[in-house]
């Protein structure tokens, strides 16, 4: 799942981003309304993070732009104002949800949460042979077992499981990892592998996450 920050106030923007990418998604942020508009147009995002006061264009012009531009996708207004009329005005004009700062990062997450639930359920779960991944409870599952993962084990195994059936290189996984957390190193790809084979696999008759020699790791229920 990926998210779009658009919020001047550099602190916010890294709380949220810590935060955000602990919770297992992927981040990108932008500094000013242009900027933000810019990231909305050229990227696909499953929710939008939108300040009000910003530089260059405030958030209700962003979300005017975007919404006149057939971007549909939920934007939650965060703001330092909390009157009725601003949230009826931010409303009308196309955003989804209204926060006001200071806000739990426990409430965020639940309206996340929430527009990611209304915008598409059947999207949010993965599945793949007997191993089920839900992308809004961060569970995965195989059969009827709950298996344990860390943030990065279960981007790891979504994005396999996304790109099922394909043959993805160590370069490739690198490159989606590291979209999602600066530490990733490129000569751990195969630890990673090792340990989400120990849980996914290990336990189980059935073997999902595949090795082909000189070529990279795949998925697949064959």
């Amino acid at each position: 799942m990926k998210i779009l920050v658009i919020e001047d106030d550099i602190k916010i923007v890294n709380f949220l981003k810590k935060g955000l990418k602990e919770e297992g998604y992927i981040v990108d942020t932008g500094y000013d309304g242009d900027e933000g508009i810019y990231l909305a147009l050229m990227n696909k995002y499953d929710v939008i993070l939108l300040d009000i006061m910003m530089p260059i264009k405030d958030g209700i012009e962003v979300c005017k732009t975007l919404r006149k531009k057939d971007i549909n996708t939920p934007i939650i207004m965060l703001t330092a104002k909390d009157t009725i009329d601003d949230k009826v005005k931010g409303l009308d004009i196309g955003a989804d949800d209204y926060l006001s700062k200071p806000f739990s990062f426990d409430e965020l997450l639940a309206r996340i949460r929430v527009q990611l639930r209304d915008k598409s359920t059947s999207s949010s779960k993965l599945v793949i042979d007997d191993l089920e991944l839900d992308l809004l409870t961060k569970v995965a599952k195989r059969g009827d077992d709950n298996i344990p993962l860390t943030a990065k084990e279960f981007l790891l195994l979504e994005f396999l499981i996304k790109n099922k059936n394909s043959i993805l290189s160590e370069n490739a996984i690198y490159s989606a990892l590291s979209s999602i957390d600066d530490t990733t190193q490129s000569n751990t790809i195969s630890v990673y592998i090792y340990r989400l084979r120990n849980k996914i696999d290990k336990p189980y008759s059935k073997k999902l996450i595949k090795t082909v020699r000189g070529m990279g790791f795949k998925i697949s229920d064959a």
